[in-house]
């Protein structure tokens, strides 16, 4: 047998004490109040720290590159170019105007000036593109001591460059390593949870059991990342037989509504890990899981929402239409398939603040573990959730313009812009339709023209 030296034995022992103490912490600070849904305020008064810091930080910088001569932020490409709401036809009734004394309503025949109108639009979109900006992070306005942040970050002072070594050393070898603690404390307890849960018949005692074991694990989980959330509008959080939508930013959205409320979630059958929850989730609680083969079929889909939202004892479905993550600056185009089943819908609006670390998950750029670690490595994630009054589909109104009228309501709410681009663009290229839309509105001005001066 190996004996310890002295020196060995107090090394050992003070390891153990440091062990029971940080789990000492972890327990009376983190899990119970997340047992209990309750806060001490750390969050909130860490936010403020930042607050200040990054505020002496960023006039640090700006003085030392005044100094310097030195441009520090890139400058910002939004509103370069002047673009007036006006309409096809009366843009190229002026350019005929300023052109020649032929105005649209007397020369319904096509004028080579015209070109100029579909021209200009063209260069306008390469200069100022709407949709594509939208899937990447922008580079903020100020500082916040993540390299990631700011690339034209260069060397200031030394007090600045030891601050952010500083901040290095706290985010990778102080909180890297809690948050990883926790995530995993949270989805350990998720997994054992559910699974135990689900063995109970069913009934209020299991919904009970079920509801506050997810509460549970979702908030741990929300620690995990340092996230500080206000919800706004409680009364109107989404109830049983209706879906819940919202605009997308990134996978942890989940985690951010689910630490709120209790939500049958909607997707695909994954295997490894991501297999192992949803298997232990759907014991407890009727989540509504697609096969991979089974998720393009629109009607059987559609059929598998319609037959839940229909039993009102089951949970509120939690669905993002969008279909992918956007930068948080904007809504885009919401699918139609969950407006055309007939439930009441109940809008939430998502938005995050980037000061303190960007949720935004560019998936054509990183993969799910280096999102994830970007998101364990930055300062804090913080965010505002607003739940709209509930909105039903009109006798008038099909499922589109019901889409539409939901995610305008979301935009006004979070202060996004709403655009009726499809998110889809992320990945595709744009489709014909689009193009031929825009030959029909130009020909329908010609012909339509021509039309009305034969009838007279």
């Amino acid at each position: 047998m190996f004996l310890l030296l002295p020196f060995d034995s107090l090394i050992v022992n003070l390891l153990g004490i440091s062990l029971t103490v940080l789990f000492t912490l972890l327990l009376v600070f983190i899990i119970v109040p997340a047992i209990f849904g309750v806060s001490f305020g750390i969050r909130k008064l860490y936010m403020k720290t930042l607050l200040k810091i990054f505020a002496w930080a960023t006039l640090r910088m700006e003085r030392g590159a005044k100094e310097r001569n030195h441009q520090l932020y890139k400058p910002y490409t939004n509103g370069i170019i002047a673009k007036d709401p006006t309409s096809l036809e009366e843009e190229i009734k002026e350019i005929r105007r300023s052109g020649s004394s032929k105005a649209l309503d007397k020369t319904p025949e096509f004028e080579l000036s015209d070109i100029f109108y579909f021209c200009r639009k063209g260069m306008e979109t390469i200069m100022d593109d709407e949709v594509t900006k939208r899937f990447s992070a922008e580079e903020l306005e100020s500082w916040n001591l993540l390299s990631r942040t700011n690339y034209n970050f260069q060397y200031i002072s030394l007090r600045l460059t030891i601050l952010w070594g500083l901040g290095v050393l706290i985010r990778y070898c102080f909180l890297l390593p809690l948050r990883i603690a926790l995530a995993f404390t949270g989805i350990g307890l998720l997994v054992v949870g559910t699974t135990m849960v689900g063995y109970l018949p069913n009934g209020r005692f299991k919904e009970f059991l079920s509801k506050h074991v997810h509460l549970m694990c979702y908030r741990i989980c929300v620690r995990a990342l340092t996230a500080i959330i206000t919800y706004h509008n409680r009364k109107n959080r989404p109830r049983n037989g209706g879906i819940c939508v919202a605009n997308h930013t990134s996978p942890i959205d989940v985690i951010i509504l689910a630490s709120d409320g209790y939500y049958a979630m909607v997707g695909q059958v994954h295997g490894g890990l991501m297999g192992v929850i949803q298997r232990a989730m759907v014991k407890a609680c009727p989540h509504v899981w697609f096969e991979r083969s089974e998720v393009k079929d629109r009607h059987l889909v559609a059929k598998r929402l319609t037959e839940h939202v229909q039993d009102k004892s089951k949970l509120p479905i939690l669905i993002f239409p969008e279909g992918t993550c956007i930068n948080n600056t904007s809504v885009m185009m919401f699918k139609k398939g969950s407006f055309e089943i007939g439930a009441t819908v109940y809008p939430v609006a998502i938005k995050y603040d980037p000061q303190f670390g960007d949720a935004f998950w560019n998936s054509s750029k990183y993969g799910m573990v280096t999102y994830l670690l970007r998101m364990m490595t930055s300062w804090a994630i913080v965010c505002s959730v607003w739940y709209l009054p509930p909105m039903t589909r009109e006798k008038d109104e099909d499922a589109v313009q019901f889409a539409n009228r939901v995610k305008s309501a979301i935009a006004r709410q979070g202060g996004l812009v709403d655009l009726l681009w499809d998110g889809g663009l992320k990945r595709e290229k744009v489709k014909d339709t689009f193009k031929e839309e825009q030959q029909k509105l130009y020909s329908k001005m010609i012909v339509g023209n021509h039309e009305d001066r034969s009838r007279s």
